[in-house]
């Protein structure tokens, strides 16, 4: 079985625990800094097209349905959340990747946007040039000036966090230094598979990521789980896969139910919608999401909605 935070969906504790390789990490380092921001959610994965805007989405319109005020991080260069919410990185004055290059936290603040779906959902976006500041944080910055970069994020979205009952972090589909920034940034972590061996293959890095930024960015850190997407009603060869990655991260880890395969998911992106907006059509998949929000909901615990 591959190692996974052993705080698996619990709270922050003050006691020291062993990570892989025999080192301690103490929970409740740097926990001012996270004083309120328990709901920040980072969902990751390091294999493109597994459906973390689809799962980022879905709870998003979850939340939405629920009546919680929600924020939108897109840290992915590509921009999906950001357009499928409505954004225009073309007609944007400030974006995610203002946020990252100062820090600010007033930056932050002028760069979040309302969503079209709902006054429910704001969105921090994301613009093409965020995959130039990955390499410029990666290189240049971090190995000539030292800078410290990887809790820009954390840093700028403090003052944000109190007038959302849920943030969710929309990580791009690399291990970078954007997704350091989002991992750094959450109380919690969402991992999004699909049921193929190629899938399953992002799991390890990702777990290994995690640990690392749990051990030198943030201590506050939390796996929430797994969420299995793109699951066919009936195929032998996903439910093997599906064994696999239980014997792998445990059965406890991997969150139900499972978001099936469904054209009305895609219908709902191209159309720039909620899921629970599709009608008859999308409600066995929002009531799907509905239930994965409930039980991320119980984790986070939000100070306000």
């Amino acid at each position: 079985m591959i190692y996974m935070l052993p705080h698996l969906g619990g709270s922050p504790r003050t006691e020291d625990h062993m990570g892989s390789g025999g080192r301690a990490f103490a929970f409740g380092a740097g926990l001012d800094e996270h004083v309120g921001m328990g709901q920040v959610v980072a969902v990751v994965n390091q294999k493109g097209g597994v459906g973390k805007t689809t799962v980022t989405l879905g709870l998003a319109s979850a939340a939405m349905a629920r009546g919680h005020k929600t924020l939108v991080i897109d840290l992915d260069p590509q921009g999906a959340s950001t357009w499928v919410l409505g954004g225009q990185a073309d007609r944007l004055s400030t974006s995610v990747a203002d946020v990252l290059a100062t820090g600010k936290g007033s930056v932050a603040k002028a760069a979040v946007v309302p969503s079209e779906w709902s006054h429910l959902v704001d969105i921090l976006p994301s613009v093409p040039r965020l995959q130039e500041l990955e390499v410029l944080r990666a290189g240049l910055e971090g190995l000539v000036l030292g800078t410290k970069t990887e809790t820009r994020l954390r840093k700028a979205i403090q003052s944000l966090a109190p007038h959302y009952g849920t943030i969710l972090i929309d990580c791009p589909p690399s291990l970078g230094s954007l997704t350091t920034n989002g991992l750094a940034a959450a109380s919690q972590a969402l991992v999004v598979v699909e049921p193929t061996a190629l899938s399953l293959r992002g799991i390890d890095p990702v777990s290994q990521l995690i640990e690392s930024v749990w051990e030198r960015h943030n201590q506050y850190l939390d796996l929430a789980g797994v969420i299995v997407n793109r699951m066919p009603p009936r195929s032998h060869d996903a439910a093997v896969h599906f064994d696999e990655l239980a014997a792998r991260v445990g059965r406890r880890a991997i969150w139900s139910p499972e978001v099936p395969s469904r054209v009305v998911l895609a219908e709902a992106a191209a159309a720039r919608r909620a899921i629970h907006q599709m009608g008859a059509r999308g409600s066995d998949v929002a009531g799907i999401f509905d239930k994965l929000y409930s039980k991320l909901w119980k984790l986070i615990k939000p100070a306000r909605a």
